[in-house]
Order: C-alpha cells, then sequence, then structure tokens
C-alpha cells in the first residue's frame, strides 16, 4: 500500500467512526438537548466512565496503577495543550519551533539516562547481581529495533520532512500524525514501567518529561492542519488524540511490570532504547534540517539541565 492511499484509508476510517457516532439516535437525543443540560449530560457520563476505568484497575492491580496510568493521560494531554497556540496563529518562527523540539530532546534525553537507565542497571543487579549493565543494554537494542521496523512497516512522513510551511497537503500531515502516534506509544509506556517499578519519583519525573517533550509535538500536529483549512478546535482535538494513545502504552507498561516483576530492568531499557531512537531519528534531524542550529543546540542543554535538576530535587 502507498503513502498516499495508506494516509487516505486511516482517515476514512476515523470520518466513518465519527459519522457512526453522530449519526447514532442516543448522540442526536444527547445534542437535542438544551446547551446547559446537555453539557451536564456529557460531563456525568464521562465522569461515569472515568469511575468505572479507575475503579475496576484499583481493584485488579491497586492504588500504583491507578497513579501511572492517570499520569500517562495527563503527559498525554499535554499534546493537545502544546496545540492551543494553533487557535491563535497559522505559523511560528522556525528557531522558536526548532528550540523547543531542541528542549523537548534536553530534556528526554535526561530523564532517559536517569529515570530509565540508571535504574534499569539497578534493577537488573538486583534480580541478575552483576548483570544489569548488560541487561538494560539488551532492552535499548529491542527497544530501537522494534522502533526500526515499525518505523519501516507502517508508512508516515518524519519531523524533517517538515517545510517552513510546514506540511503541504492532506495526506501528508495524516502521514505525519501517524508517525507522532507511533512514538507515542512507547513514551506512554515508559511512564508505566516507572510507575511499575513502584519508584513513584522517577514515574512522576519521567511523567513530567514526556509531558514537555509532547507539547512542540502538539503544536507541530494542529498548525499545519489549521494552515489548511481545518477548524481551529478540531485541529486542536486531532493533536490531543495523537498524545492519547500514550495512556495505552502507559497501562501495558504498568501491567506488565506489575505482573511479571523479572521483566522490569529489560522494560525500562526497552523504553529507553526506544526513546533515544526517536531523538536522534526525528528530534534532533529537524532541528538542524536547514544546518546548524546554535537555538536548537542551547535549547537542548538547558532541557536536559532542567530535567536534570528536577530529577535530582524530587529525589
Amino acid at each position: 500500500m502507498t503513502q498516499s492511499a495508506f494516509s487516505t484509508t486511516i482517515q476514512d476510517y476515523f470520518f466513518r467512526q465519527w459519522e457512526t457516532i453522530t449519526s447514532s439516535d442516543r448522540y442526536q437525543k444527547i445534542m437535542a438537548l438544551p446547551p446547559a443540560q446537555r453539557r451536564l449530560t456529557w460531563t456525568g457520563l464521562f465522569a461515569a466512565s472515568q469511575v468505572v476505568v479507575f475503579g475496576s484497575l484499583y481493584l485488579i492491580f491497586g492504588e500504583i496503577v491507578v497513579i501511572g496510568f492517570l499520569a500517562s493521560i495527563l503527559a498525554g494531554l499535554a499534546t493537545g495543550a502544546g496545540a492551543l497556540p494553533a487557535l491563535f496563529f497559522t505559523e511560528i518562527s522556525k528557531n522558536l519551533f526548532n528550540s523547543l523540539l531542541g528542549a523537548a530532546a534536553g530534556v528526554m534525553l535526561a530523564a532517559t539516562a536517569f529515570s530509565l537507565l540508571v535504574p534499569s542497571i539497578d534493577y537488573g543487579n538486583q534480580i541478575w547481581p552483576g548483570n544489569g549493565l548488560w541487561v538494560a543494554s539488551l532492552g535499548m537494542m529491542i527497544g530501537a529495533l522494534f522502533l526500526h521496523f515499525a518505523d519501516r512497516k507502517l508508512p508516515h512522513i518524519h519531523f524533517d520532512s517538515i517545510s517552513d510551511q510546514h506540511l503541504n497537503s492532506i495526506n501528508k500531515i495524516w502521514l505525519f500524525i501517524i508517525a507522532i502516534t507511533i512514538h507515542n506509544f512507547p513514551e506512554g509506556m515508559s511512564v508505566g514501567v516507572s510507575f511499575g517499578s513502584g519508584d513513584m519519583k522517577n514515574g512522576i519525573v519521567l511523567a513530567t518529561a514526556i509531558a514537555l517533550q509532547n507539547i512542540p509535538e502538539g503544536l507541530a500536529v494542529a498548525l499545519p492542519l489549521v494552515g489548511l483549512g481545518y477548524n481551529k478546535w478540531k485541529a486542536v482535538g486531532i493533536a490531543t488524540l495523537t498524545g492519547l494513545v500514550e495512556p495505552v502504552g502507559g497501562l501495558l507498561g504498568i501491567t506488565m511490570v506489575t505482573i511479571f516483576t523479572p521483566i522490569l530492568p529489560i522494560a525500562m531499557g526497552f523504553a529507553a532504547g526506544a526513546m533515544l531512537f526517536v531523538i536522534s531519528e526525528e528530534i534532533i534531524p529537524e532541528t538542524h534540517s536547514e544546518g546548524r542550529s546554535r537555538h536548537a543546540t542551547f535549547a537542548l542543554m538547558i532541557g536536559f539541565i532542567i530535567m536534570m535538576i528536577l530529577d535530582n530535587l524530587l529525589g
């Protein structure tokens, strides 16, 4: 399947699902209610669904899983927060965008080193004395290979394909959205794995890092959609949805290591390898796509320092 055909298929699928929902009798009855009552009904349904989801997780897995799942949701929602400037602007300067991405790369690098690799080696040594380093290294390579094959098998567009006007067609935008979604899954998984280790501090630090990193990604998704005539709120909504794949990865990661504790060091190494792959393959090349970018370089260093300070303060 060509990239264009794959993109069209994805768009058609989402639009068909949306049409199915909006054409249902229940949806129509709710939309026919007076505005205040309609908002109250949606709020009530959302609250009820959250009680069911979080209550079930608490009863089955316990408190740590609930907290980790919530943290991965909040980290994913940061993508939507990053998209909010698209409500007011249709484009931003290249230097500013590169600086935001550079800072995101610095934050991810520090989080990968201090919140994933160091604990992975420590837990590995506890389970397999003297072999923690090799276990973490094995996990890293598995994580990098996972994203390598996902990168090859699923058609999408990389960060460094963005032009000055961002993306120049609907199909290209959707291929780029798919790329963001692919990379958000292991990021969410890393948050879940950290909480699954039982170390609340590491989980909070990593969730914060992922949230900060998601902000420029949300902007990168929303701005080209607005530029091609999408409703601004719809563009923000689509950007938010790309981040909400993270709770899926987060839930998988946290439940997996909670049930199968011996895989914890490998899982942390896996998440670290996947994140390093994204940083090296996508984010840093984009910040230097037009040659050297001193703004992005210093932003990366600042992001790394901020995350390093946060990690030590919380510790």
